[in-house]
């Protein structure tokens, strides 16, 4: 028996670490989950189902099963071991009771129990214990059924026991979060955890995630619940083929690795693209998306360098005497996942999403480079087609250099003819600095006038600016609007060069009209930043303004109305025979500068939307959809969920 298998199979109560009690957790949530709104109630679901996959990842579970009940509770089930039901050695409780109510008591710390183990906090279903109005346990091991009731924390009663189905195990956790904790709501949202269930199948191949909605308006015409299954038998070679579904690979075959160096698993896959210029890498430890990479990406980006470069010499495609290609070349239009598993990991930054082990960027270095090369060398028309596109991006991005070299040389502090007309603020700090991306002069002037100087800066852009999504490096630099962008802002050059101390103004806010032209132009400028500065949007800079489309006047009062439902509201409160007035705002422009003030810019009383990625993966392939050069998956798209749109709310 293997030392893993020992390990794997030893799993009871003196297995399971004792560390706190549950008492900080209602104190203090946000602490342990993150907050308190929509990300930390879906973040219980997560730690439970962590759990499942920690056994699978162990080798003993190959289907978990999500429901969501009518009753508003959420239950998970797997078909692993069972968490151990034996008296635990140091709290005299069985060890069931012990894990839902000590805070890091669990097999995932400490050498016993599991190997590697996913779950971003480690916390525990501990806390899904603490945070719930209640939870129900069920667990079937060695032929008995063991339940036991759980309320805000507390155990109710003891373990019972009844002879149960012969050689069936696992363990069902019940629970329903509490609503004294929760106060925004305690509804969970399907597509929130169905990106994360598929993220998850995909990451652990093989294992089959059941998600089911049982509550009433999930409910079909004959009564019968929503259903999804995720099961990748390919798993992150079929997530890299989910990821290019709407692109050109340039390689049907996509490459592969799987391998192990003292005890940190690696698991890759890579196909390049002929009609993408930028790369899409995702990068996982331990289940846990590293929005921030981590030495793992750094060991993928180094390796992959190196050998297409020595790749390129030895096929004769670069000199000698010829400059080597530079990163961003090779990747440019390549999809990439990598999964590591590591069985100490170390997480970095505030938000604990990058990874930090020194040693796994050589090991990623070393088993990525002996796979890739094999691969490589028994595909040389594989090798001659990646080299050739990043031949050409090296060309391209010399010709983009010296567009570049314009831009740079023009400060925008110094320079009263900038493309875009900035009108910047005094102060020059840029945390508390903010930039208006306006579309046109019109709207540009009510902003300059209506703003405060001190802190508001203001971008005025003509017309539609440059769709990147299938545009390469020299046009973009090219563009006049694009230029006044990246000056205005301090981005640097695409990707690469991203450092926050350049960055200009810490609140990024995109203003355009509430109209179709309106919302295309937010969705060129989104897919910009999306493709060129990707870390302003995971950092959290990029915003968008919430304009008002109405105006209504009663005598000397007015009330600014966002939506149809704030006017339908607004309206009835006024009764059925009362007078007043109805402006609808077609444009920014339109509105005086004291409006635009009041409504839209003014820190106190304006309405904003920070731009977040939850589902990286969606984001881009919503993007490749709706802003690429194939017009068959946007017909599907548009064709999809066009029955979604209310057609009297389009402004055509």
């Amino acid at each position: 028996m293997s030392e893993a298998t020992k390990v794997q199979a030893a799993y009871g109560a003196e297995q399971i670490q004792v560390l706190e009690g549950l008492e900080p957790v209602r104190k203090r949530p946000g602490m342990y989950i993150g907050s308190t709104g929509p990300r930390g109630l879906h973040h219980l679901v997560y730690e439970v189902v962590d759990n499942a996959v920690d056994e699978a990842l162990a080798g003993h579970c190959d289907q978990i099963l999500v429901v969501l009940n009518e009753d508003g509770s959420c239950s998970v089930t797997d078909n692993g071991r069972g968490i151990p039901t034996d008296i635990h050695p140091r709290t005299g409780k069985s060890a069931l009771e012990t894990v839902l109510t000590v805070l890091h008591a669990g097999g995932k710390f400490g050498a016993g129990g599991y190997k590697v183990s996913g779950g971003l906090h480690g916390v525990g279903v501990s806390v899904v214990n603490a945070l719930s109005e209640w939870v129900q346990v069920t667990v079937y091991r060695h032929d008995q059924v063991h339940t036991q009731r759980f309320e805000r924390g507390a155990a109710i009663g003891s373990l019972a026991s009844v002879p149960g189905e012969k050689g069936r195990t696992g363990t069902t956790v019940c629970f329903k979060p509490d609503s004294q904790i929760f106060t925004t709501g305690i509804s969970f949202d399907y597509a929130t955890l169905s990106s994360r269930l598929r993220e998850l199948a995909y990451l652990n191949g093989g294992v089959r995630i059941v998600f089911r909605d049982e509550r009433e308006s999930a409910r079909n015409a004959a009564g019968e619940p929503h259903e999804d299954i995720y099961f990748y038998e390919g798993g992150i070679r079929e997530y890299v083929a989910y990821m290019n579904a709407e692109k050109d690979p340039l390689h049907p075959d996509i490459i592969y690795v799987n391998a192990e160096k003292e005890g940190v698993q690696v698991e890759a896959a890579l196909q390049w693209c002929v009609d993408a210029y930028s790369d899409s890498i995702l990068g996982f430890a331990n289940n846990i998306r590293t929005v921030d990479g981590g030495t793992h990406i750094e060991g993928l980006k180094t390796v992959l360098t190196r050998t297409l470069n020595t790749f390129a010499k030895k096929r004769g495609k670069r000199k000698d005497s010829d400059a080597n290609l530079a990163g961003e070349n090779i990747r440019e239009g390549l999809t990439a996942v990598l999964s590591v598993k590591v069985p100490e990991p170390e997480f970095e930054g505030q938000t604990k999403t990058k990874l930090g082990n020194t040693e796994v960027r050589g090991i990623v270095d070393t088993l990525v480079g002996e796979a890739l090369g094999e691969f490589l060398e028994f595909n040389p028309s594989v090798i001659d087609l990646i080299l050739e596109k990043a031949i050409q991006a090296f060309n391209a991005a010399e010709a983009a250099r010296r567009a570049r070299e314009l831009v740079r040389r023009k400060s925008v502090l110094e320079s009263s003819t900038l493309p875009g007309k900035l009108a910047d603020c005094s102060s020059r700090d840029p945390s508390e600095s903010e930039i208006y991306i306006v579309e046109g002069d019109s709207a540009g002037g009510s902003a300059k006038q209506g703003r405060d100087r001190r802190f508001q800066a203001i971008l005025p852009l003509r017309g539609k600016i440059l769709n990147i999504e299938k545009t390469d490096d020299a046009k973009i630099y090219k563009n006049t609007e694009i230029q006044a962008l990246i000056t205005a802002l301090g981005l640097g050059i695409k990707g690469e060069d991203f450092d926050e101390k350049n960055l200009r103004y810490h609140r990024i806010v995109i203003m355009t009209d509430a109209d179709v032209d309106g919302a295309h132009i937010r969705t060129l400028i989104l897919t910009f930043f999306f493709r060129y500065q990707k870390a302003l949007v995971e950092g959290g800079y990029i915003y968008i303004a919430c304009p008002p489309l109405y105006k209504v006047e009663r005598g000397k009062k007015h009330v600014y109305c966002y939506n149809e439902g704030d006017l339908k509201t607004t309206i009835e409160s006024f009764g059925e025979k009362a007078n007043y007035t109805i402006q609808r705002f077609k444009g920014l422009g339109e509105m005086m500068p004291q409006q635009l003030w009041e409504t839209t810019m003014d820190p106190a009383t304006r309405t904003m939307k920070r731009v977040e990625i939850e589902d990286a993966l969606e984001a881009d392939r919503i993007f490749t959809i709706l802003m690429g050069d194939k017009v068959a998956p946007r017909r599907e798209f548009i064709e999809t969920h066009s029955a979604e749109l209310d057609l009297a709310q389009l402004d055509i």
